[in-house]
C-alpha cells in the first residue's frame, strides 16, 4: 500500500487545539522503529478536535490514521499525508453491564483486563498488540476468536468531519480486514462481552500470556504475524479443508527460519515474525519479506500475502 497524493502544504491546514507538528519522523511511533517523516503529525486533543480539523481540511489533502504502530511498516521515504495520531483524549474505557465501551487509543490488552476485573469476558484481547482503532480495522484476533465476534458497534469521525455510530454488521468484517468508509478514523468501539468469573478469566489470560511468550519473540522488534495464513487449505494442500494452513509452516518448510537482509531478521523462535534485530531499514524489513514470498511460492505453490500494512514512499 502506498499513499497517493501531493505534499500537504502549511497554508491549507486549520488551527488546532492537539498538536500538529511538520515533517515528523514517524520511526519511533511503529514497533519496528523504522520510518520516513510524515507531511504533517496530528494528534487530536479530543473528538471535537478530531472532528474539526477534518471538517476544515482540504478535502483534497491525504490523511492516515495510526494506531500505536503494532502493525505497520512506514517506508523509508515517509508519508505524503496528514498522519493522525489518537492519544489520551480517546483511550478511556468504561464497562456497563455487557457492554464495554474502549477509546481508539486504549490498548488492547488494557482493555481486556478493565473488562475482566467487571465480570466481563474479553480475554482474547490480552495477547494482541496494538490499540483498539487497530484492532477494529484489522478484525484482530487471537486463539480462535475475532473482534467481529464481540464488536457490536463503533464511533467513527468521517473524512467530512460528520461523527457517525455503525454497527459492526455494516464494517464488512473478515480475516485480517476491515470494509470502513474511506478517510473515516475510528475513535470508540463498543463490545458485547458475555459474563464471567474475574479470576477465571484473569487464569486464562495468564495463560494466554504465557504460551505466546512461549512461542513468539515478544521481546524484539516486530509487528506481529508477517502474513496471512492462506484460507481455505489444510496442511496436506486440499481446498475446502476446516484446518488453515499456517503461513510460519511454509515458511520454514522453505528454508526461510532466521533469514536475514541488513538489519531485517526472521525470528527464529517463529518464523512468520519480521523482526529489527538492530539497524534495519523499511526497505531491509519489506525486501526480505518479498523474498521470503518468492521461496515460498517457489517450495510451495502458495502466494502469501501480507498481514502487515506497508505505507507510504521509499528513500530517494
Amino acid at each position: 500500500m502506498t499513499q497517493a497524493g501531493r505534499a500537504v502544504d502549511a497554508p491549507a491546514l486549520p488551527n488546532v487545539r492537539g498538536s500538529l507538528t511538520p515533517n515528523r519522523p514517524l520511526d519511533t511511533l511503529t514497533w519496528l522503529r523504522v520510518g520516513g517523516p510524515a507531511d504533517w503529525l496530528f494528534q487530536p486533543a479530543d473528538h471535537a478536535d478530531l472532528a474539526d480539523f477534518l471538517a476544515a481540511l482540504d478535502p483534497d489533502a491525504p490523511i492516515f490514521p495510526i494506531g500505536v504502530g503494532s502493525n505497520l511498516i512506514v517506508r523509508d521515504g515517509g508519508v505524503r499525508a496528514v498522519v493522525i495520531r489518537l492519544g489520551r483524549g480517546f483511550n478511556a474505557v468504561v464497562v456497563d453491564g455487557n457492554e464495554v465501551t474502549a477509546g481508539a487509543a486504549a490498548l488492547d490488552s488494557r482493555v481486556a483486563r478493565a473488562a475482566a476485573a467487571a465480570g466481563r469476558d474479553l480475554s482474547f484481547l490480552a495477547t494482541i498488540p496494538g490499540a483498539i482503532g487497530g484492532a477494529v480495522r484489522m478484525n484482530a484476533g487471537c486463539y480462535g476468536s475475532y473482534v467481529a465476534d464481540a464488536l457490536d458497534r463503533v464511533e467513527l469521525v468521517t473524512r467530512s468531519g460528520a461523527t457517525e455510530w455503525l454497527p459492526a454488521a455494516e464494517l464488512g468484517l473478515a480475516y485480517r480486514s476491515s470494509e470502513l468508509p474511506p478517510g473515516a478514523v475510528v475513535t470508540k468501539a463498543v463490545f458485547k462481552a458475555p459474563e464471567g468469573d474475574p479470576e477465571k478469566i484473569a487464569e486464562r489470560m495468564a495463560e494466554q500470556t504465557a504460551r505466546r511468550d512461549a512461542t513468539q519473540p515478544v521481546k524484539e522488534r516486530s509487528a506481529g504475524s508477517t502474513f496471512r495464513n492462506p484460507a481455505g487449505y489444510s496442511s496436506t494442500g486440499r481446498a475446502g479443508d476446516r484446518h488453515e494452513l499456517k503461513a510460519w509452516r511454509l515458511i520454514d518448510d522453505a528454508g526461510m527460519r532466521g533469514a536475514r537482509r541488513g538489519g531485517a531478521r526472521m525470528s527464529e523462535k517463529h518464523p512468520n515474525f519480521l523482526v529489527n534485530a538492530g539497524g534495519a531499514t523499511a526497505e531491509d524489513l519489506e525486501g526480505l519479506g518479498e523474498e521470503v514470498k518468492k521461496k515460498v511460492f517457489k517450495t510451495s505453490g502458495h502466494v502469501l500475502e501480507w498481514e502487515i500494512m506497508r505505507v507510504g514512499e521509499p528513500a530517494p
